[in-house]
Order: C-alpha cells, then sequence, then structure tokens
C-alpha cells in the first residue's frame, strides 16, 4: 500500500492525463482501528484493523452548468486508482446538472505535516480502562461493555492547487452495569483516552444501582423530568442535524416559518442558552475544512477544501443561524454556513445533583433510546427510555422505575426548558456512533410527555 499522499496525487496525474473533465478531486482517508470488549465481568475480545478509502471526484462543465461524478473504493493497490478516474469521469459526464455549483477552491499551499506519517492506534490505548475494569470485576455488579478507538487521517487534493489534511481521533467507552435484574448505562468520548476517569463511571453506575434496590410502577403522562447532558445531546444533535437553509427555505422542515421562511431570529427560551459547532473546541476539535464525496444540503463537493469557523446556530435563546454550502448561499442571498462534527451548548451554574435537591416531584432519566422521527415539519420524536428511569421526591432520588415511550421535540423543550445546569463533555447514548464530541448542560422539563409505559427492560 503507497503513501494516501502518494495516492492523491496518482489520481489527479491521471485525471489530468485523461482530458475528459474541466477539475478533479480526491479524498484518500487512512483509518485505524481498536476495540475491546468484555461481558460479565470478563474480558472477551480485542482487535485492531486497518483500511483506507478513496473518493474520485470528476467535475465537467458545460457553460454555466457543472456534472459530478463520484467514485469510492476501499482498494488500496494504486493500479485501480486510473480506474476509479474513469469511472467518476464516466459518471460526471452522464450526470444531470449540479444544483450546488460553485466556483473551485484555488490553490491552498501545502500543509507542513503533509508529508508526515499517517498516525496509529493499538490496544494497548485502553491501558487504564482495562486496568480500573479489572478491579470492578472484582465487585458484586455485573459489567458489560466495549471501548473503541478510531484514528482517521483525511488527505484532500484538487486539481485547482488545495491540499488539506487533518487526523482525526474518536474514541469512547461504554459501560452497563447489572445487578437483581436493575441495570445501569455509563459512557464517555475522549479523543486518546489520557481523560477516562472508569473508576468515576463505575463508582456512579453503582449509585444508580443502589437507587434501583426500591422499584415503583408509573402510568403514563406529563412529568418534571431531568435531562441529563447525554439524553439532551441525543436530542440537540438531531436538532442540529436538521437545521440545513434549503429545506427551511423550502418549507420542508421545522425551522421553516409559518407564511414562508426561516425561523431565524425566532426566540425559543428565555434562558441564555448558546448552540454552537467550533472544530477548534478544546477538547472536541475536529475536521477544521469541508472533504465532502458527496453534496447534501449541509455541504457541498464545491466546497472540499473551504475552512469551517465556529457558528451559532441557536444564540442567546434564539435561532441564529441555518447550514448553507456557497452555492445555496448565493441562491438565497445569505452567509455560507458550514457544520461542524461537534456541538455544544452553553448552561447555567447548577449540577445535576444539585437539579435533583431542589425538585419537589419528579422523574430523572439516564439515556435515551431507538429515537425515531414522527413528524418532519415540527421535528416531533420518538423513543424509549432505558437503563434507569428514577423517581425524585423531596429532593432524593428514592426509587426506579418502568421504562416509557416518549415523545417530544428538541425545538419544544428548548421552548419550555425551566433550568439549564452546567454543562459538561457528554457521550449521546443513541447517536455515539455517529456523533461522539458533545458538551450539553442538563436540563429540566416540566412536562416532559412520557407518552405510553414501555415494556423494555
Amino acid at each position: 500500500m503507497i503513501p494516501a499522499q502518494q495516492a492523491v496525487e496518482l489520481a489527479l496525474q491521471a485525471a489530468e492525463r485523461s482530458g475528459r473533465c474541466d477539475e478533479t478531486m480526491v479524498i484518500v482517508t487512512d483509518r485505524a482501528e481498536a476495540s475491546l470488549r468484555w461481558a460479565g465481568n470478563s474480558m472477551t475480545t480485542n482487535g485492531v484493523s486497518t483500511t483506507r478509502s478513496t473518493a474520485v471526484i470528476a467535475i465537467v462543465r458545460r457553460g454555466s452548468t457543472a456534472h459530478v461524478g463520484t467514485v469510492r473504493s476501499s482498494d488500496v493497490d494504486p493500479a485501480v486508482l486510473p480506474g476509479l478516474v474513469e469511472a467518476a469521469q464516466d459518471a460526471a459526464l452522464a450526470a444531470p446538472a449540479a444544483l450546488d455549483n460553485a466556483a473551485l477552491l484555488t490553490d491552498s499551499g501545502v500543509p507542513d505535516d503533509w508529508n508526515e506519517p499517517v498516525p496509529q492506534t493499538g490496544v494497548d490505548v485502553f491501558g487504564d480502562v482495562a486496568a480500573s475494569l479489572a478491579a470492578g470485576f472484582g465487585g458484586s455488579d455485573r459489567l458489560y461493555g466495549f471501548a473503541h478507538h478510531l484514528v482517521e487521517t483525511t488527505f484532500l487534493a484538487t486539481s485547482t492547487g488545495v491540499r488539506r489534511r487533518f487526523t482525526q481521533p474518536t474514541g469512547s467507552v461504554e459501560i452497563n452495569a447489572k445487578r437483581d435484574g436493575a441495570s445501569a448505562w455509563a459512557g464517555v468520548s475522549t479523543p486518546w483516552f489520557a481523560d477516562v476517569a472508569t473508576d468515576g463511571l463505575l463508582a456512579e453506575l453503582s449509585r444508580r444501582l443502589d437507587w434501583s434496590s426500591r422499584s415503583v410502577e408509573l402510568p403514563a403522562g406529563r412529568y418534571e423530568t431531568l435531562l441529563p447532558p447525554s439524553a439532551v445531546a441525543d436530542m440537540m444533535i438531531y436538532l442540529g442535524w436538521s437545521m440545513d437553509g434549503r429545506g427551511a427555505q423550502e418549507g420542508r422542515t421545522a425551522l421553516c416559518a409559518p407564511g414562508g421562511g426561516t425561523r431565524v431570529g425566532e426566540t425559543l427560551t428565555e434562558l441564555d442558552l448558546t448552540m454552537y459547532s467550533d472544530p477548534a473546541a478544546p477538547g472536541l476539535e475536529c475536521l477544521p475544512f469541508v472533504a465532502a464525496s458527496s453534496s447534501s444540503e449541509t455541504v457541498s463537493v464545491f466546497d472540499n477544501g473551504l475552512d469551517i469557523g465556529r457558528v451559532d446556530w441557536i444564540r442567546d435563546g434564539a435561532v441564529n443561524a441555518l447550514a448553507y454550502p456557497r452555492g445555496a448561499a448565493v441562491e438565497f442571498g445569505v452567509d455560507p454556513a458550514v457544520p461542524a462534527d461537534n456541538l455544544l451548548m452553553t448552561g447555567g451554574s447548577a449540577t445535576l445533583d444539585e437539579m435533583v435537591a431542589r425538585t419537589e416531584r419528579g422523574l430523572l432519566l439516564t439515556t435515551l433510546w431507538y429515537i425515531r422521527t414522527v413528524d418532519p415539519i415540527t421535528l416531533l420524536l420518538t423513543g424509549l427510555t432505558r437503563d434507569g428511569v428514577y423517581l425524585i421526591e423531596d429532593g432524593r432520588v428514592v426509587a426506579a422505575v418502568n421504562n416509557f415511550r416518549f415523545n417530544e421535540s428538541p425545538l419544544d423543550l428548548l421552548r419550555r426548558v425551566a433550568e439549564a445546569g452546567v454543562s459538561e463533555k457528554t457521550l449521546p447514548r443513541e447517536w455515539g456512533d455517529w456523533a461522539t464530541r458533545a458538551v450539553m448542560p442538563p436540563l429540566r422539563i416540566p412536562d416532559f410527555h412520557m407518552s405510553s409505559v414501555s415494556q423494555a427492560q
């Protein structure tokens, strides 16, 4: 396998020799993965793998129109590159005109680290986590879970001179603890596992299982509910994924305004909440430029190489921005805005424990599960609670309660939120396979809708 840097240049050279398209972009991503699993207080499996993906994007221009073809491959043999280029060119020649047409960015210079070796990972990255788990295996709680680490290095090169490179480490630890039929879940995200407090996770899981020593059955209904940062992340990440400008302008999403236009400028809450993405956020650093092999309503292949900056999607409680690639931004007369691969929300000053202490009667959720869209126009979501719903009375957690199905919209949650606590780095339970970089506060919702009782355990 040749270095990724050499692969992108060979592909561009093949495109130039053929002369069948006007512009070419190549994205090569090298991935190194490591995983560790445990079940019933015993380590079970571990493994390491390396893979490469190559995407060739060909553009054919005919007057004012542009036609795009993309071909992807996981083959690492450099001999396949000319064939990939030819296939992408064939696809571009047969493609309809692209709606997101824009001029490609030009020469960005070669990054200082362009020719550096690609970083790797291995099971040794889990050393501290494994040591803490081994100590936990000696207790009475049964522990299950996994740790995963992915290191992706992306190389982007275009025939117009753009050269960009970025290495993205992504890690997570998820633990389920079981005792006497009760179950609790905790998880964290991390770039390199140096900051994972496994002992703290185990202590929190033990505390939740202590709460489960008493159980209470409750009916469906609306309850004052405390959502911890993980559950808030699951709801707000879905909101972030739904904030595309074109969909709102065309009246297809929850961000469209009655009578036309968008909800930008609309106040959702009087609380001083700002939700934003920022590739430079400390501890949540992520890809700082566009590297798209295909276009969507929030990102465009024509923007490949474009710097991604901080965007305040909600600022001081009001909708502030929607996602627009450059082409759509020109069409609708707005500024371009590109989402980064993280999401953060400011909060208040109280800890979750302090919020519990101020609750006369309500529910404490721990995680949400199996979230699906019910109505995209209102962004109504449905899902299940899982691994711990607890009853709060007079400022104390007094029992575990049954699971529920819920029906809620993240927009409506922001409209009704009564209190936000201290923001902290968190791992969403439902979306943790796709979105690990989040900072969220706990939220107090006065009337969270538990639409039915769930039999899920």
